[in-house]
């Protein structure tokens, strides 16, 4: 993928600089240009007011009027130094005004700052004020721009609307003209500006702050990724946690599943939607538009999510990284393993991998039993030989009657003799060659298997699998219980019966041994998962198996299929052991129906017999 010039953090970056510098520069000028026009206003104000006390003197007034009967104007030597002069020069230099000029009612100047220019016409339109009208301005006069107003003078006894003693009309005899320098005003803006210019530094400098924090952000929220490759990344997550059959789960650093993929939920046996009540994902929590395989769990707190305490395990401090784990759920066996999440040093949180190994196990014990029954063949060839020799000297002696009573002999046990009591109650091939290998296994550790006298198998095993798993870490069970026992008696029954049904015949297994029982723990603790005989655990618990998954895996895989495993009897010590019995729905049927799953030799067998 070709590389940005900028990164994208960059870009943002300059974007948001070159915002904030606008919308500073924007809002300054603004605020510039209304404090210039505040002060020109006032400007003007306090002009119409001076020349407003200017025109109202009575004095001023009598002049004005004076001169305005004579014909023609007084010259400038005289109107300098008369007292319209006086009066507009004390005015001005009292207010700091830039000028205060006082025309006739022709418009020519009776007093003005500059004396030359006495007895001439002014600059600027005087016809407003010489109609009566009273006006504020923005000029460029003789003395530079100014900002002020021009009031009409009023003949002495006259007003605007009329003398109220002697209802005279208004006469107008000149007009009173006051400006302030816009160069003043300038300075009056240049004192103003000071805190304006504050303000926008300080805007800018928060903004540029703000800009860079949310830059880091930016970044630390996308691990400096662009994005571009953000969206890459997307898809191909997408693509690896639905293409993969190993259950993913990710557990962010604070704790919230972030992802749970199909496989962990099949693996898991969550139906969907299964995600914890209360937790942000049930209760409406945003979805983004690509689904990342098990959404409705992400945002939920990890250790309240509805998964097995084992896999919360996995991800406490003191646990080990990489370290795997056998757990047993919806009927599996599972390996999991968690991994600290690393990027750039930075703690992202945890990933729990899940692979299952339930077949794995199935087709382990399935390949045990094959070797049982092959070696169990070996010696068997090495006693059909040597019975075959047996037969040959009584042929050779001549003795034909004893060799037909040997074959006879012979011909009833079958040429493969299990170690096992009572065989012939069992006439499902299946079971015959699964539990006379067991019988084998058994009898190497001198414990007799034996078949209990309620034996009765009418159908065939249907889902071989699944019985050998139940059926297989009973008699295990069973099997180092009694090796562990006190009794000198080493035995283990088991009694098998079929109950046909329309969807599949119901098997019911009962396994007793001759241990010492479960040494008064209950009964509900044995199906617990991690509960083993092996060894003596603390307070005396005795442990079945080593791994603590048999029994567990066996109640799970009966009640999925709709049945139960439970403890019948929980014996004494000394003898009997405990009981249990598994009900396993839907794994027999009739022959034509039936899944053969026998092993070879149990094949042979079955022919020979």
């Amino acid at each position: 993928m070709p590389r940005l010039a900028l990164r994208f953090s960059t870009q943002t970056l300059l974007l948001q600089l070159g915002v904030v510098l606008l919308v500073v520069l924007l809002s300054g000028s603004v605020h510039a240009w209304l404090v210039y026009g505040r002060i020109g206003t006032e400007a003007e104000n306090q002009a119409l007011t001076l020349a407003r006390t200017v025109a109202s003197d009575p004095a001023l007034r009598s002049q004005v009027e004076a001169i305005s009967k004579e014909p023609g104007t007084p010259p400038a030597t005289v109107l300098a130094a008369g007292p319209i002069q006086a009066a507009a020069e004390a005015a001005r230099s009292r207010t700091g005004a830039l000028f205060v000029v006082v025309t006739d009612e022709t418009g020519l100047r009776l007093a003005h700052p500059d004396r030359v220019r006495l007895g001439e016409r002014v600059s600027t339109d005087p016809s407003d004020a010489l109609s009566g009208k009273e006006v504020t301005t923005r000029n460029t006069g003789t003395l530079g721009p100014s900002a002020g107003a021009k009031v009409p003078v009023f003949a002495p006894g006259s007003a605007a609307t009329g003398s109220a003693a002697t209802g005279s009309a208004a006469t107008v005899v000149g007009e009173v003209s006051v400006g302030y320098s816009m160069e003043s005003l300038g300075q009056s803006l240049a004192e103003d500006i000071v805190p304006i210019a504050l303000t926008a530094a300080g805007s800018l400098v928060a903004g540029v702050l703000a800009s860079f924090l949310l830059r880091r952000r930016l970044q630390r929220l996308t691990l400096g990724l662009e994005p571009e490759e953000i969206s890459t990344l997307v898809h191909d997550q997408v693509a690896v946690l639905q293409g993969v059959d190993d259950g993913v789960i990710g557990i962010s650093a604070d704790g919230r599943i972030t992802v749970f993929n199909a496989a962990a939920r099949r693996l898991l046996g969550m139906p969907e939607g299964s995600g914890t009540p209360g937790s942000p994902a049930t209760a409406g929590s945003a979805r983004s538009g690509t689904d990342l395989a098990g959404t409705d769990m992400a945002g939920t707190d990890w250790e309240r999510a509805a998964v097995p305490a084992k896999l919360k395990a996995l991800t406490q401090p003191s646990a080990h990284d990489a370290e795997a784990v056998e757990i047993v759920a919806g009927g599996r066996v599972l390996v999991a393993n968690a991994r600290k999440a690393l990027h750039r040093k930075e703690d992202l949180g945890w990933v729990v991998m899940l692979r299952d190994r339930t077949e794995l196990q199935q087709l382990t014990r399935q390949l045990d039993a094959v070797g049982t029954m092959s070696a169990a063949l070996r010696a068997q060839r090495h006693e059909f030989a040597n019975q075959l020799h047996t037969i040959a000297g009584f042929m050779s002696i001549g003795q034909h009657g004893q060799a037909k009573d040997y074959l006879a002999r012979i011909s009833a046990t079958g040429p493969l003799k299990f170690p096992v009591q009572q065989a012939e109650l069992l006439q499902d091939p299946y079971l015959q060659a699964f539990v006379g290998a067991k019988s084998v296994e058994a009898d190497e550790r001198g414990v007799a298997l034996r078949i209990g006298p309620e034996t009765l198998v009418r159908e065939h095993v249907t889902e071989p699998q699944d019985v050998t798993t139940v059926l297989g870490n009973l008699i295990d069970n069973a099997v180092n219980a009694a090796v562990a026992g006190s009794s000198t008696q080493r035995w283990v029954e088991l009694e098998l019966l079929d109950e046909p049904g329309p969807d599949g015949g119901t098997l019911h297994i009962v396994v007793a041994d001759s241990g010492d029982g479960l040494g008064g723990v209950e009964p509900e603790r044995v199906f617990v998962e991690g509960f083993t005989t092996a060894e003596p655990a603390e307070g005396g618990i005795a442990r079945a198996g080593g791994q603590g998954l048999g029994l567990a895996l066996v109640l799970q895989l009966a009640r999925r299929r709709g049945g139960d495993v439970r403890v019948l009897d929980p014996g004494s010590t000394g003898g009997p052991g405990a009981v249990f019995m598994a009900t396993m729905p839907g794994v027999t049927g009739t022959p034509d129906n039936a899944v053969r799953a026998v092993p070879p030799a149990a094949e042979r067998k079955e022919g020979h017999q």
